[in-house]
């Protein structure tokens, strides 16, 4: 089954968004489409072959931390209740989790939390009234080891998808593993299709405040490739979106 998501309409007719979608391979083709301006093309014409684009080689490792590398070790159940604050550019974003929303999804947020994962993560998708989603890490070598770590999904409690609700991103049924988006409007169209929140931020002001000026990646906007965050990191990134607001930091407030 293939695991892309449908396109729904967002707001106006004239406004299309994807769903919050963390499948590399989507990205991988629409990197591939943009070249045609999103059109498929089935028998290309011969063309020169492009000059391959460097990619930098992944931070010495001496500073890694083990647990990044080790997805199965990061699987602590989280408290019923608690509290995340994240330190980002635009200042703290605090994030209340209730297991009962989500117990799958609140419990691997949590230990990515401990284990230090949320360090230097950019808001790489920031669409105006839809949402901002982040959650690839900056190193390739971290993204390896977490791209295929799914856990399953959660059904429904009750909670919708609107402002403020916190929620994973996912590239098909039961294909969650780092990425979240935070809502920035009524978005309750993704509530039949999986999307199960499982925090709310408490203030939004600094969300409101992300950088907004590339919008979704390509065809649909001038933001980066998913597949090469994946693979090239936050070197990527800096040099192409310095615009881009991030996580410095993320802990544990209240248990």
């Amino acid at each position: 089954m293939t695991r892309l998501l449908l396109v729904f309409l967002l707001g106006t007719a004239a406004c299309r968004a994807p769903e919050p979608d963390d499948s590399s391979r989507r990205r991988d083709r629409d990197e591939e489409r943009s070249n045609t301006g999103g059109n498929e093309v089935v028998q290309p014409a011969p063309r020169p072959t492009p000059t391959p684009t460097p990619v930098e080689a992944p931070p010495a490792q001496a500073n890694l931390d083990p647990r990044l590398l080790n997805p199965r070790g990061a699987t602590e159940q989280a408290p019923a209740r608690y509290a995340v604050e994240l330190d980002t550019t635009k200042g703290p974003v605090i994030i209340d989790v209730t297991r009962a929303w989500s117990p799958n999804g609140a419990d691997r947020f949590y230990n990515l939390v401990k284990i230090g994962y949320f360090s230097d993560i950019a808001f790489f998708r920031v669409i105006e009234g839809f949402m901002a989603q982040g959650g690839i890490h900056g190193n390739p070598r971290v993204n390896a080891a977490w791209r295929d770590a799914n856990i399953q999904d959660d059904p429904a409690a009750g909670q919708s998808n609107t402002r403020g609700m916190v929620t994973y991103a996912m590239g098909g049924p039961n294909t969650r593993t780092t990425q979240f988006f935070i809502n920035y409007g009524n978005n309750s169209r993704l509530d039949p299709m999986g999307f199960t929140p499982f925090g709310r931020v408490r203030d939004m002001r600094a969300v409101d405040a992300f950088y907004k000026g590339y919008g979704d990646g390509p065809p649909g906007g001038r933001g980066p490739q998913q597949g090469r965050i994946q693979r090239q990191g936050n070197s990527f990134l800096r040099e192409g979106f310095p615009e881009l607001d991030y996580i410095r930091s993320a802990r544990i407030l209240e248990e």
